[in-house]
């Protein structure tokens, strides 16, 4: 049940669920993914970063494309984070069925002007796109890119951004950073501020970026309050590469076989908590 963005998340907006993305840079994470969300019958975004695709080699969309096509799930397969209109196109012909140009390290009419251009060019042959007003944070250097202080975005902006670029849904900046907050750093909605947006702009899906690392009560209150896609991919990396770093103690073991199975196990167990405190579970049925 490959299908847009647009698709995907109009039905979150209608039934009040917002829908994780999870962001995946390899076979192993991708297969764990898919299987807890066929096992808790929920809605799937595999979000792909630029620096990720890098990572694993442009092959690797025919095979998730592929599983997306076998899985019983509707399932979206969303570029995250293109910065160029160039990228845009790229992305276009790799087959993600969902885009996302953020501009919103631009002055404003610049970010307006780069993505109603890249919405044109999405629109056009039937994609999906998302746009991103305001800045997101960032906490360490394995994060994805982020500003170093966070700009809220303004409703009354928001408004004006939605109508001129035609975006299907807008990533908004109410107090999250990329990454996994330091010890000494507290991460804190601004749960009043996405309400006012909320108000204004009800058409379009919110997204949260930074979705890991915040407290549980919070990101619940943001499904509550309208957000209705939460970008996680810091969280359920750490949760697979500490049990990995565990599993490694034991020299004598060499064979990804006998290697991967309880990191994929880790990581699911985290997506598993991620999909329940977004309400995603058994929402599946819901586009049949």
């Amino acid at each position: 049940m490959l299908m847009t963005g647009h698709r995907l998340l109009d039905v979150a907006n209608e039934h009040g669920f917002a829908v994780p993305a999870f962001n995946i840079s390899d076979w192993a994470m991708s297969q764990g993914i898919f299987e807890i969300c066929e096992e808790m019958n929920a809605p799937l975004i595999i979000a792909i970063h630029p620096d990720e695709l890098k990572h694993t080699g442009i092959d690797f969309m025919a095979s998730v494309i592929q599983r997306a096509h076998k899985s019983p799930l509707p399932v979206t397969i969303h570029f995250d984070h293109g910065t160029t209109y160039e990228q845009i196109l790229w992305a276009i012909q790799a087959g993600f069925t969902s885009i996302m140009i953020d501009g919103s390290m631009l002055p404003f009419e610049e970010n307006i002007a780069l993505t109603k251009k890249s919405a044109q060019a999405c629109h056009a042959v039937g994609l999906s796109v998302e746009g991103e007003l305001g800045t997101i944070g960032k906490t360490d250097g394995e994060a994805e890119d982020g500003a170093q202080t966070i700009i809220y975005t303004d409703p009354d902006d928001a408004v004006h951004f939605v109508a001129e670029t035609g975006v299907d849904s807008l990533a908004v900046a109410i107090g999250t950073s990329h990454g996994i907050y330091p010890s000494w750093m507290k991460p804190e909605l601004k749960l009043d501020l996405l309400k006012e947006i909320k108000g204004k702009v009800a058409v379009a899906p919110l997204v949260l970026h930074g979705g890991s690392g915040n407290p549980d009560d919070e990101i619940a209150e943001s499904v509550t309050l309208g957000i209705n896609k939460i970008n996680i991919s810091s969280d359920i990396k750490v949760a697979y590469h500490e049990k990995m770093r565990e599993i490694l103690q034991d020299k004598g073991l060499r064979e990804p076989n006998s290697i991967q199975p309880p990191c994929i196990a880790a990581m699911k167990e985290t997506a598993r908590h991620k999909i329940e405190l977004f309400q995603t579970d058994g929402k599946a049925s819901l586009y049949r």
